[in-house]
């Protein structure tokens, strides 16, 4: 039996899977720079008078998420029928932070938390896995989690800029948050590592809402309201 023929056409579906990955790279890599860009402008939020764009911060992030939005929409259509998991951990952690930036987003705007459906809408990915390429359950959730981290650092610095309302309610908001992850049976070893994590973003945000407590400073009005 002649196998040459044969291993001549395993090499070309080889080929052909690899140029196919290559492709996928590309696209995440697209990706990445347009998440790092949206990240950049939300991070203002933590400089001085950034709780005083707020709304504007917001309308600048959602312009770029623009760009993702047609990003997705190349990624999606490289995928062939039925194969999402198996190319998905090339754009796993990108979707991740694309999570958590939209639910950031969704928090700045609303102080509400983003549903699955809240996060698939704002990237334009559907959330059904029988859509093929979908915003998958987990990622979602690891984008909370993600959430939750930079909201104890904005807590921090809310206070520094002279906000001793929004701490508060950002208390409130994350203990809500643990309290909904508490109800998960996570099995998922890197979900659950994050899920570990999130105990300390609630005691650092309770530590900073303590401190306004002694220092008579809970209840005095915000001196910097969000969007003035």
């Amino acid at each position: 039996m002649d196998l040459a023929p044969v291993f001549a056409q395993y090499q070309e579906m080889l080929d052909a899977d690899q140029d196919l990955r290559e492709e996928i790279r590309l696209v995440v890599r697209e990706l990445d720079t347009t998440g790092r860009e949206v990240s950049l402008i939300l991070q203002q939020i933590h400089q001085e008078d950034g709780l005083r764009q707020i709304e504007d911060l917001c309308s600048k992030a959602k312009a770029t998420l623009a760009k993702a939005n047609i990003q997705f929409s190349d990624l999606a259509s490289k995928i062939p029928p039925n194969q999402y998991f198996r190319f998905n951990d090339h754009w796993r952690y990108v979707m991740q932070r694309y999570s958590f930036l939209a639910a950031l987003i969704f928090f700045l705007e609303s102080e509400k938390l983003a549903l699955h459906s809240d996060v698939g809408k704002l990237l334009q990915v559907p959330i059904k896995e029988e859509n093929g390429f979908h915003l998958d359950v987990e990622d979602y959730l690891s984008g909370l989690l993600q959430l939750a981290s930079e909201l104890s650092r904005l807590a921090v610095n809310s206070v520094t800029a002279g906000n001793y309302d929004l701490p508060i309610r950002i208390s409130r908001f994350v203990s809500e948050l643990n309290g909904g992850f508490r109800l998960l049976n996570l099995k998922n070893d890197s979900l659950r590592k994050r899920f570990d994590a999130l105990k300390y973003d609630v005691k650092k945000i309770e530590e900073v809402v303590y401190d306004l407590s002694i220092r008579g400073l809970r209840n005095r009005s915000a001196t910097i309201t969000k969007g003035n």
